[in-house]
């Protein structure tokens, strides 16, 4: 039986693949890797988010929003510029959005009004979204908890985080997005995941960052996808054809089963 699945986060529209996408795009796809997710990260990418996808109809799929390490003074402005892309394409959801306190807190109140603000385009567009969270759980959470409604779902991507928080993502109507932490020796995520319901899980390579191991610190490329299920598959001890048809099963009925509202406003 055919495995297929799905890179729920992938940046191939950067530079870091110029030179060999389209190979890797095909190498990927002779490992069953049927669909890859782009989630943006500012104006600067977009347009080239957009041609990617263009270029790649059947498996390439576009994400709009602006990144929390992109979020400035200027946000609002920013904002403005990339909510009149918002019907350039078939955005299947807004992301990656969020709050990121790892490398500077200059801007912090603007990236929570940034993510409040994004946080409503999905809830209008009803699509989800992909949040991106690196030492701010908690105040991502309470944001969360304040906009939850039947409408907001998404995705917690790249989760790296404790039982405690893994559960209370997942009680408010979102995914687990597992990437390559979970191969790292000490992670200890693979602890976190093992009591985690599979149907609460997709898989990603954040590529071209976050290469799981042996290939960590490397760039990261979507074949290695296969490593971090193959992992999954390990921590979860089941056979692999049931494991990949529930991740496939999870990332579809998130991004593909809901009906988009881009064209309708």
């Amino acid at each position: 039986m055919i495995m297929f699945l799905i890179d729920s986060h992938i940046h191939l529209y950067l530079n870091d693949f110029k030179e060999d996408r389209d190979i890797l795009i095909e190498q990927a796809k002779k490992q069953n890797i049927k669909k890859f997710l782009l989630p943006n990260i500012d104006l600067k990418t977009i347009n080239d988010l957009i041609s990617l996808c263009q270029k790649h109809p059947e498996s390439c799929y576009p994400m709009i929003g602006l990144h929390p390490c992109s979020v400035k003074k200027n946000y609002l402005t920013v904002l403005k510029q990339l909510k009149k892309k918002i019907k350039s394409a078939n955005f299947i959801a807004i992301g990656e959005i969020g709050i990121d306190l790892y490398w500077d807190k200059t801007f912090f109140e603007e990236q929570k009004q940034a993510f409040k603000t994004q946080i409503a385009w999905a809830k209008k567009y009803k699509i989800p979204i992909v949040i991106h969270c690196r030492n701010a759980f908690d105040e991502i959470y309470k944001i969360l908890k304040e906009e939850a409604d039947d409408s907001l779902r998404g995705v917690l991507h790249c989760f790296g985080g404790s039982l405690d928080q893994a559960k209370k993502i997942i009680d408010l109507n979102f995914f687990l997005g597992i990437g390559g932490v979970l191969t790292f020796k000490n992670s200890g995520l693979d602890s976190v995941i093992k009591k985690i319901p599979l149907e609460k899980i997709i898989v990603e390579t954040d590529g071209p960052y976050l290469a799981p191991t042996p290939h960590r610190g490397k760039r990261n490329e979507p074949k290695y996808l296969s490593l971090i299920v193959e992992k999954l598959c390990e921590i979860k001890n089941i056979p692999m054809i049931s494991l990949t048809n529930q991740l496939y099963k999870n990332t579809n009925s998130l991004f593909f089963n809901q009906k988009s509202l881009f064209f309708d406003n």
